[in-house]
This record gives structure tokens, sequence and C-alpha cells, in this order.
């Protein structure tokens, strides 16, 4: 009878292991927290401070390029031309909410063109992340696409796409 209990046991451990890691990568997915893999740029979304911060953590050049060498060139600030791309926070004004979907009216900076625009940001059904930059009423969007970043033994970083 004692064996059995045990065996029980173990099955409802290993039934609420599971259950507790679905529950923590289904939170995961839904939450803009974590790497996103952008058209040109590998982003980290974090909370800094009470708002959402999204910096710029890989930027994809060419071989031989150093990434942190791309400055922000566009950037309307004649004063922060010379600041490297790699490091920036491209978001402001997005009040920090843990697990929210959807969050509207905050602001994006585009290196592209060096402009910040309003912004909304939308977790899809299908785990991207829809950015959009809007001006004078008019938007066009992105859809980011969330990331697994691992820290290999000597340091160096590996992704790979979770959708």
């Amino acid at each position: 009878m004692k064996l059995l209990n045990i065996l029980i046991t173990r099955k409802k451990l290993l039934f609420f292991s599971f259950f507790c890691s679905f529950i923590l990568q289904a939170e995961k997915v839904s939450s803009i927290e974590g790497y996103w893999l952008t058209s040109a740029s590998i982003v980290e979304v974090k909370k800094c401070k009470d708002e959402l911060c999204a910096t710029i953590v890989h930027i994809f050049v060419e071989e031989g390029v150093d990434p942190k060498s791309i400055l922000d060139s566009n950037n309307k600030k004649k004063s922060l031309r010379s600041r490297p791309l790699v490091g920036i926070n491209l978001l402001e004004g997005f009040k920090y909410s843990d697990n929210k979907k959807n969050l509207i009216d905050g602001k994006i900076y585009d290196p592209g063109r060096g402009r910040v625009f309003k912004s909304n940001l939308y977790v899809l059904d299908n785990g991207n992340l829809k950015v959009e930059g809007c001006f004078m009423g008019i938007c066009g969007h992105e859809e980011w696409k969330r990331l697994k970043v691992i820290i290999n033994n000597d340091g160096t970083r590996s992704a790979e796409l979770l959708n």
C-alpha cells in the first residue's frame, strides 16, 4: 500500500510539474517581455522602472562588421548621431503591466528614420508582437517574432525562434 501511495504521489508531482511548466510557458508567450527578432535586429523588451523598454541587443550587419560600430546616424537630434544603436531603448511612455497583451499610447523610436512615432503593442494569437507606429492618424506595423535566447558556457549567446 505504501508503494502505491508513493507512485500516486510521484504521478501527482509529475503532473503538477508539467502543469506549472505549461502555465509558465503560456504566461511567457502572452507576455510582451522577452527577446524579439525584428527585421534588422534582436530587441529585449523588459521592465525599466515603471515603464516598458525595448533595448537593441544585436544588429544584423555584413560579416566582418562590428554591430556596435553602427551609429544612430539618422537621428533628428544631431547630438545623438554618434551613439551606437546597440544598447539604445526604442520605447517610451508604455506603463509597465505584468502579462498585459496589449499596450497603447506609447512612443517608439525608429532608428531607420531617426524619428519617434506614436505606438501601440499587441501580442497576437500566433505569439508574435505587432509593433505599430503612427503619424497623423496613419499607422504602419511590423511583426516581431519571439526568440528564446540561450547564454552558452563561454558567455556567447545563441537564439532560436519560438513560433
